[in-house]
């Protein structure tokens, strides 16, 4: 097909023909082209569709209905039919193009595809799509996505002279796009390059016109031909932020398309001498341009219109030449990376006040044209061809740069390459991050060697050229050289001129780093917490209404129906969202306050009419007692009004305000009611039942009122009052008491004339107002609850109902308190399938079931069908979260009997360390919809470690203030703690139909909702390329590690993927980067016999520790740690253990002999671990990276005195000696090695257990390595077959000796206050070397394992010291050693090395041993 555009002409011609079909499986599809002028495309359809076409047109067009042909039941695949079908077929089409030419019906044009491909149907869909959730959209300040094919339709639509709604549908006129547009703001054109779909349109090539757009404050175009781009300028007066990708040729194209009618032009406000043919406006809102990726060749003068422009990018373009930037007086951030630029030539006069400049991908050799850009912080050289270290020096006196990278460049393969780079900076060296990896101490110290031979050459190049001038000028006078040797040393060196330079220019380099944090909050502004993610959007919609409808927001928080948006998970169909069954309080009753004066004057009509209506009662004398009684009053002279339980319909009902103020005013004698303060709270009566309701409680000057929010509202409402039923209005002094039952949660209320308690759930603050104000009214004192004395405290509380258990410190310190729905979500489930179909046994069910005490309690009234959950008060503490369940109903009946607390009160502690969101809730909804804003306001799910709770909190603001408080103690938890592993990457992996992409570009989180997920500001370079490569390969797990599926799962991410795995799942500290991954066994001080399997990951801010199944040990709550998911649930997310020690907590790491291991040490007992790397690469790159990223944090006074000389000091290094065989890190961590005095003990261990400790000294340590000894197993299981026991092996001149070896014990903590209960050395067995027969090398045994086969012909010597009950103990293994070859003297070691260096060290050292003593080769047989 050959390309077309669309035609300009009104009625153009439309045609249809069928032109072939196609047998798919067990059908036929039929070919359709349809063409309009010179556009055609293709359309496939089966009969059937035909069908359901012809039905939908006979029902609404009333189309003849024998005009279809008709169904063939038997033979409908036959040649001969389907081409008479065809034909018929055709036929058909034709008809109804001819019945309707103007406009087709929605339903045919769907059919033909006319709304994606012709002009009436691309422009009648988008309106109808506008008319729906535009307004939304404009709300929401999304980026609205407009394809070219859509823009080009809108602009030929305008052209034509025709009604803007051809099709006579109201919701497809175009002016529904014309006001969306109008009022857009971001904006973004995706073109493609070929034809669209099926059709033989070329969408870059259309033209299309942006004068439609009033209000654009963003704009991004891609894939277009900036020729066919119009209206462009008109955008000038609003636009900020400009990106055009794979479309212009030239920055003029874009920036002054005008200038292709006239030959001269110049810029607005300035001045030329050549005469101009006209005057260009200036962009002077624009401020952030991105030219990348076009093909433009040179910076032209257009650039003249854009002087308000602060980044600029023309990266992966054909520049060959910095010009013309002299005009963009405001640049502060230009990337001009992966262009032609080989040279550089007067840059500062073109980039005065540049901050950031890009040139990574040029063809840059020199740099002695950005010597002066003395403004600049970051710059990045990356992959040029810069050879020479001299070209350097041109960039090394730049005194604010603080980031450079030259990775990929010839001169980073060089020898001690950094160092020789960091030493061009001179003292400035140390604030210098190069190639993004902060400047180590020991390169520090290297740098200053660099500097000071480079002081001395360069005195004694200058001495040398003075006499060499000397004797040129035939002034040989010794004399005189000899003062001018004198004056030159007189003069200040170099170095003490850039160290002043460099401390002139701080207060530059610190604005600098305020507007680079500016731009990296600019970036990285899509990465915030999800807290501020949920409340945001709601108090925007809350105050842009002026003046609201009270009832109206009522209703739209308060209506039940049940709908799923599409921007929702899948996982929201099992969300609760019943909020009959889990009342709460809505969040609109916040904004209705005693200071909102139409709210109150509406209260106190309100209460006048009832007392009206209550005294109206009172004095009628033809009551019927009887009938007064069976409508549930309670008295008629109680001096109070109050709604019964049974009330609810018979009640006063609320008319308007206005109706209401005036029979007020009427009737009450006139009295004005003055309302003192309006509280919101959630409201338990306990009566015959229970009568559960969010409500409004009024305190006037004489009265107490109680209002609740009507569960019926309808949309007819006109004012608030119409949302409220009268519950309770009652005069001061006939209020009993007024007690906390829960202190500062619960507050009950007892009058003198019934037996019905009310009980009041609210924050603490309002419930204290409550009782203060009520009590100042009255006379009555609070008295005390059955639970607790009048001034007890939550931590009070909590302690008197844990007196029988064990408490720690902090146990009971309560940091939140929150009442909350309990649900199981079984529970869940079952009434979102049962909604109708609820009964006695299944209440009692729900209450009996398995761990009830952590779930609300089911109550059924007798009379109704309806179920009620009554709520808990979740508290939270420093280390746990206390489940309160509390019976009201026989709280109530024996509020006058104190009990024992346990009658009225169960309450379940568990382990915050158990405690986590629920991974699946990740997916912010921007849905309006009422039953997405209850979940998202109210509903949580979480998980205690073996159970799945959804908490639906009462109160608004309570899941966030929950959130917060959540996590924050869960992030200062010094315990190993539970997390979740979402193996879905997309949140709507598994809704079909939809995709979620995530941008590599960008970190976003998958956290639960309003989970306070910490906030990442991350740089722009990070995470660079070669880090997360580096991570990639780092994330390696050795063979010989048992992992769990959850550490098999994180050993199998790679690239961006473990970057974001990293964020969503570990992080938990703001602005922190992961910089390394090692893979270790770890072992606890608090659990020195548990070695478990590790995946360490060091940030900028702490080290983490993803620990194995394993670590469930580590703790007592068996229930929690066993957590077994249930079989009916579908698991998609893992549940590992994680411990987290923040870096500002680490205070000494001591490493092991020989690198084999090192320990971690903090501040408690809690925060000591030991790592067993078995590697010594392992280990010494690990304390490499730790010590600079330690370096990253606050830098503290150097411990060495300041007045000790530098060289002197150095000479002192380089004997290798060091005080104490510690060195204090800057962070002030101790790094502890080992020293000379462990050594010997050592020595002497081994000694000993030869015979002859006297003779130590000749016992000479050749290699000391962690290994295994592996055992081999009866199990059938591959890998259960052999079992690695950690030992320690040490290689003698003449023996060689297994140790069990405590790791974590040793050098003992500060805090400790006895010695270990064991030994650090315990011998476990020991061979001589003369006695090794061979040495099998293979894979029969254990990968890589090293089996040595000895005679058993043990010395007396060795075991001397091995009692008759190590023999006994370890004789089953020794059995287990001897080979079944049919010789029993023989006994075989099997030991794996994981080290490969050790390894090797370990043959080569015993076969050159094994030589000596025996005078011949050692036998090394190959096997498997």
């Amino acid at each position: 097909m050959e390309s077309a555009g669309f035609p300009e002409e009104e009625n153009e011609l439309k045609t249809v023909r069928i032109v072939g079909s196609e047998l798919v499986e067990n059908y036929t599809v039929y070919v359709i082209e349809v063409m309009v002028g010179d556009h055609q495309w293709t359309v496939k359809h089966r009969y059937s569709d035909f069908h359901d076409l012809h039905e939908k047109l006979t029902t609404d067009k009333k189309i003849d209905k024998n005009l279809l042909p008709p169904k063939k039941m038997i033979g409908k695949n036959s040649k001969s039919l389907v081409e008479r079908r065809q034909k018929e077929l055709e036929v058909y089409l034709q008809t109804l193009l001819v019945k309707f030419p103007v406009a087709a019906p929605k339903v045919l044009s769907c059919f033909l595809h006319f709304h994606l491909y012709e002009i009436n149907g691309i422009t009648a869909t988008l309106a109808e799509e506008l008319f729906h959730k535009g307004e939304r959209l404009l709300v929401a300040g999304e980026v609205f996505l407009l394809r070219p094919l859509q823009l080009y339709a809108i602009t030929q639509q305008l052209r034509l002279a025709k009604p803007t709604c051809a099709n006579g549908d109201a919701k497809a006129d175009l002016g529904h796009i014309l006001d969306f547009t109008c009022r857009l703001k971001y904006l973004k054109i995706p073109g493609t390059r070929g034809t669209v779909g099926t059709s033989n349109i070329q969408e870059h090539i259309l033209p299309f016109d942006l004068q439609v757009f009033k209000s654009l404050l963003q704009i991004e175009i891609s894939h277009c031909d900036s020729q066919q781009i119009r209206g462009l300028p008109l955008l000038k007066h609003s636009l900020a932020t400009m990106s055009v990708h794979y479309t212009a040729s030239s920055m003029k194209d874009i920036l002054v398309p005008e200038a292709s009618e006239f030959a001269q032009w110049e810029a607005e406000g300035t001045t030329s001498d050549s005469p101009v043919s006209a005057i260009i406006p200036t962009w002077k809102t624009l401020t952030t341009l991105d030219m990348s990726h076009n093909q433009i060749s040179c910076i032209d003068e257009s650039v003249k219109l854009i002087p308000k422009v602060e980044f600029l990018d023309l990266s992966h373009n054909e520049l060959t030449l910095v010009e013309n930037l002299q005009h963009l007086y405001n640049l502060i951030h230009l990337d001009l990376s992966y262009n032609n630029l080989a040279v550089l030539e007067g840059v500062h006069t073109k980039l005065g006040n540049i901050k950031t400049l890009n040139l990574a991908g040029n063809q840059l050799e020199g740099l002695s044209g950005l010597s002066k850009l003395y403004s600049l912080v970051n710059l990045d050289l990356s992959n040029n061809k810069l050879a020479q270290m001299d070209e350097i020096k041109n960039i090394g006196s730049l005194p604010c740069l603080e980031k450079l990278s030259l990775s990929n460049n010839p001169l980073s393969i060089i020898p001690d390459y950094r160092t020789k780079v960091l030493a061009q900076f001179w003292d400035r060296a140390s604030e210098v991050y190069l190639d993004g990896i902060a400047t180590t101490e020991k390169e520090l110290d290297t740098v200053e060697v660099l500097k000071a031979i480079q002081k001395a050459k360069e005195a004694k190049d200058r001495m040398a050229n003075n006499d060499k001038k000397i004797s040129e000028d035939a002034r040989p006078s010794t004399a005189g050289s000899k003062s001018n040797c004198s004056s030159f040393a007189a003069r200040p060196s170099s170095p003490s001129l850039s160290a002043s330079a460099s401390s002139s220019q701080e207060i530059i380099c610190t604005n600098t780093a305020l507007v680079s944090n500016e731009i990296s909050t600019r970036v990285d502004s899509t990465i915030t917490q999800r807290c501020s993610n949920i409340q945001d959007p709601f108090c925007e919609e809350t105050l842009q209404i002026k003046k609201p409808s009270i009832a109206s927001s009522l209703l739209h928080e308060n209506s039940s129906e049940q709908q799923f948006s599409c921007c929702y998970c899948a996982e929201d169909r099992s969300l609760w969202t019943d909020r009959e069954i889990t009342p709460v309080l809505p969040f609109s009753c916040m904004s209705y306050t005693t200071s909102n004066l139409d709210f109150t004057a509406q209260l106190s009509g309100l209460i006048g009419k009832a007392l009206w209506e209550k005294n109206r009662k009172e004095s009628k004398i033809d009551v019927d007692v009887g009938a007064v009684k069976e409508s549930g009053s309670q008295s008629s002279g109680d001096g109070y009004f109050e709604m019964g339980l049974g009330d609810g319909e018979s009640g006063s009902g609320c008319t308007a305000a206005s109706d209401v103020m005036v029979e007020a005013s009427e009737d009450v004698d006139d009295e004005i009611i003055r309302i003192n303060r309006v509280f919101w709270l959630y409201c338990i009566q306990i009566n015959k039942g229970i009568r559960q309701s969010p409500s409004c409680l009024v305190l006037t000057d004489s009265l107490l009122a109680m209002f609740q929010i009507h569960e019926e509202l309808t949309a007819s409402m006109q004012n608030f009052t119409d949302g409220l039923e009268t519950d309770l209005i009652m005069p001061y002094t006939e209020i009993e008491a007024i007690v906390f039952d829960i202190p500062e949660t619960c507050l009950s209320l007892k009058l003198k004339t019934t037996d019905i308690r009310w009980y009041f759930l609210s924050d603490s603050h309002s419930l204290k107002e409550i009782s203060s104000i009520v009590s100042r009214f009255t006379s009555v004192l609070n008295s005390n609850s059955v639970l607790t004395n009048g001034n007890a405290s939550q931590q009070d509380f909590v302690g008197y109902l844990l007196a029988s258990q064990e408490l720690e410190e902090g146990d009971t310190v309560v940091k939140g308190a929150f009442p909350a729905h309990l649900l199981d979500r079984t529970v869940v489930e079952f009434f979102n399938q049962h909604t109708q179909s609820i009964d006695a046994d299944s209440v009692k069910n729900i209450n009996d079931c398995p761990y009830s005490d952590m779930f609300s309690h089911m109550w059924q009234p007798e009379t109704e069908k309806l179920l009620f959950c009554v709520p808990c008060v979740l508290f939270l503490t420093l280390r746990y979260l206390y489940v309160i369940k509390v019976d009201f109903a026989a709280l109530a009946r024996n509020s006058e009997h104190h009990k024992e607390a346990s009658s009225f009160v169960k309450l379940t502690r568990i382990p915050l360390a158990s405690v986590l969101l629920h991974p699946k809730q990740g997916c912010v909804s921007s849905s309006t919809l009422p039953a997405h804003r209850f979940s998202d306001g109210h509903v949580l799910e979480l998980m205690t470690g073996y159970k799945f709770v959804t908490a639906v909190f009462a109160l608004p603001h309570d899941k966030f203030l929950f959130l917060r408080v959540f996590s924050h103690l869960r992030s200062s938890l010094q315990d190993v703690k539970t997390v979740a592993f979402f193996r879905v990457k997309d949140c709507l992996g598994k809704t079909s139909g939809h995709q979620l992409t995530m941008s590599h570009k960008t970190m976003k989180t998958s956290s639960p909702q309003g989970c306070s997920r910490p906030r990442l500001a991350l740089s722009l370079l990070y995470p660079s390329d070669p880090l997360t490569q580096r991570l990639s390969d780092e994330n390696h797990c050795p063979l010989h590690l048992s992992v769990c599926p959850s550490l098999q799962f994180l050993a199998g991410l790679k690239g961006v993927d473990l970057v974001e795995f990293f964020y969503n799942s570990i992080a938990e500290v703001e602005n922190e980067e992961l910089k390394h991954i090692l893979w270790s066994s770890v072992v606890f001080y608090r659990s020195p016999d548990v070695e478990m399997t590790a995946c360490i990951m060091l940030s900028t801010k702490a080290l983490y520790f993803v620990l194995d199944d394993s670590a469930s040990q580590l703790g007592d709550e068996t229930l929690v740690w066993n957590w077994k998911p249930s079989d009916h649930e579908e698991i998609d997310f893992l549940i590992s253990y994680l411990f987290t020690m923040k870096l500002n907590d680490l205070q000494s790491v001591n490493v092991g002999l020989f690198d084999q291991y090192f320990r971690v040490v903090g501040s408690s007992a809690d925060q000591i671990i030991s790592c067993l790397t078995r590697d010594s690469y392992g280990t010494h790159r690990f304390i490499q990276q730790l010590m600079t990223v330690l370096s990253l944090l606050e830098k503290l006074p150097s411990p060495e005195p300041l007045e000790k000389d530098f060289y002197t000091e150095f000479g002192n290094k380089s004997t290798g000696k060091m005080e104490n065989y510690e060195l204090v890190h800057s962070s002030r961590v101790k790094f502890i090695y080992p020293s000379e005095e462990e050594i010997g003990d050592l020595t002497y261990v081994v000694a000993e257990k030869m015979g002859e400790p006297g003779n130590q000294h000749s016992f000479n340590i050749l290699l000391y390595v962690l290994a295994f000894q592996v055992q081999h197993c009866a199990s059938t299981e591959p890998q259960s077959k052999h079992l690695l026991q950690p030992k320690t092996l040490i290689l003698t001149s003449s023996d060689i000796f297994l140790f069990d070896e405590d790791y974590i014990s040793y050098p003992l903590p500060d805090f400790a206050k006895e010695p270990p209960q064991r030994d650090k050395y315990r011998l476990a067995d020991a061979r001589r070397i003369r006695d090794l027969d061979r040495v099998l090398m293979g894979y029969q045994t254990y990968p890589q394992a090293l089996t040595f086969v000895f005679d058993d012909l043990q010395s007396p010597d060795v075991l001397c010291n091995l009692t008759m009950d190590h023999f006994a103990s370890e004789l089953s293994s020794l059995e287990n050693k001897r080979t079944n070859c049919g010789n029993d003297r023989e006994v075989q070691w099997c030991i794996f090395v994981p080290g490969a260096d050790s390894r090797e060290k370990l043959i080569s050292l015993l076969a050159r041993q094994w030589e000596v003593l025996c005078s011949r080769e050692l036998p090394v047989e190959l096997t498997g």
